[in-house]
């Protein structure tokens, strides 16, 4: 999901006209009318590409199972679901990969059916905490999630031991953390910051436009903290050059996410550790240290012509068994609570410190408000000019309240 987390805060920001339009004539079918059974119904899927081997193995199983649906694997780019979908809703694929925090502006938009009674309380049971609310929007379950992820720490098991990365000040006083607090893309990594510290992001549900309570001393704190790192001698500014500088010995450690595994392990060898994000202190006590944490979806296409069998095939490409195989041929972190209790799966490193991440001590569920498109710009510039110094601590305050105002505004 490197790619996704990207092209979802660059690419998904802007509604179009076209989606308004079929938010309001959106289709009225029900989940719970009947697909003809007479004869062969037509499935197509959008999967992402390293992703299509593994699906189609799964897909020739459900067809086996279910004699009379054909289904078309595709390959497509989940990151980019809200603009393919929004396209052309009718030509688009039945069912297909999505991040969760897509989901309010497709289901605004009338682009996600609602889960069926019976498939949501599949959804509710055999899933995570975490998982669940990334796919529920306005009380409605509207996707099937198959993995869950965030952001991890890693690190070189020569400088650190274990303990030494449980804490920010060990972690930067006894290695160097490569990181990135002064580009593009620090609104990523450095905003659960702020929640780290106790507030909230569009309020406790991320559903709330005008939940957002940066522009208070907690937020102040976090500035001030932010700030102070640029004289922190174990963090080192280091966005496209992270892994060489890794593997160079400059940086020991690094936060990134499950799709860094490979190149940390040619960078780090037999080095590599993985860790769960550090406490941190802004002036009040350690805190644990939060991630935003990404679902990963297959949703429904409402303008689908066989609901139901688009229903019953993402529930089978999120079950168990399919997130078994997800975790061992591509590496996804299951969201099934039965399929993170394989052993495989407890034993694998990454994994293990992304299941601790999940936890809401660890982490926030990426909000899916669609007046989130508004926040990102305004949150990197201030992250970014707050860790070189461009702005003065007299003038936090209102800097907090911009961003807060900004964020609250209602999408067009």
């Amino acid at each position: 999901m490197k790619k996704n987390w990207k092209k979802v805060l660059l690419g998904g920001l802007v509604l179009s006209m076209s989606m308004l339009v079929l938010a309001g004539c959106g289709s009225s079918k029900s989940s719970s009318s009947s697909d003809s059974t007479n004869s062969t119904q037509n499935l197509k899927v959008w999967i992402d590409t390293e992703h299509v081997a593994a699906i189609k193995s799964q897909v020739k199983k459900f067809e086996k199972d279910n004699p009379k649906v054909h289904v078309t694997v595709k390959s497509g780019s989940s990151a980019d679901a809200l603009k393919d979908v929004s396209k052309d809703p009718e030509k688009a694929a039945d069912v297909f990969m999505m991040p969760h925090d897509q989901i309010g502006q497709m289901a605004d938009a009338g682009l996600l059916y609602p889960v069926s009674k019976k498939y949501t309380n599949n959804v509710k049971n055999n899933n995570v905490d975490s998982a669940v609310d990334g796919v529920t929007w306005k009380g409605k379950v509207y996707g099937f999630p198959y993995g869950v992820e965030s952001q991890v720490l890693y690190y070189n098991k020569s400088t650190y031991s274990a303990d030494d990365v449980k804490t920010w000040d060990s972690l930067t006083s006894k290695g160097k953390l490569g990181t990135n607090f002064g580009e593009a893309g620090a609104n990523y990594i450095f905003t659960p910051l702020f929640m780290s510290n106790g507030d909230v992001l569009y309020g406790k549900d991320g559903e709330t436009v005008k939940g957002t309570n940066f522009n208070n001393d907690k937020g102040i704190q976090v500035l001030d903290w932010i700030a102070k790192q640029k004289d922190n001698t174990g963090v080192v500014q280091t966005s496209a050059a992270a892994l060489s500088n890794l593997q160079s010995g400059k940086t020991d450690a690094f936060l990134s996410g499950p799709w860094s595994k490979n190149d940390v392990k040619k960078a780090l060898g037999k080095n590599m550790a993985v860790a769960a994000y550090p406490t941190v202190d802004f002036g009040n006590g350690a805190t644990q240290m939060k991630a935003f944490l990404g679902v990963k979806v297959y949703g429904v296409n409402q303008q689908t012509k066989s609901p139901v069998a688009a229903m019953k095939l993402a529930n089978f490409l999120s079950s168990e068994a399919t997130q078994k195989v997800e975790f061992e041929k591509n590496g996804v972190v299951p969201s099934n609570t039965k399929a993170q209790g394989l052993q495989e799966v407890k034993d694998d490193e990454i994994a293990k410190a992304v299941m601790t991440m999940s936890a809401t001590d660890h982490s926030v569920v990426m909000p899916k408000v669609p007046e989130i498109t508004n926040f990102w710009p305004q949150m990197d510039s201030l992250i970014n000019d707050t860790y070189k110094g461009k702005i003065k601590s007299s003038d936090y305050q209102t800097k907090l309240d911009k961003v807060v105002s900004v964020a609250s505004k209602k999408s067009k």
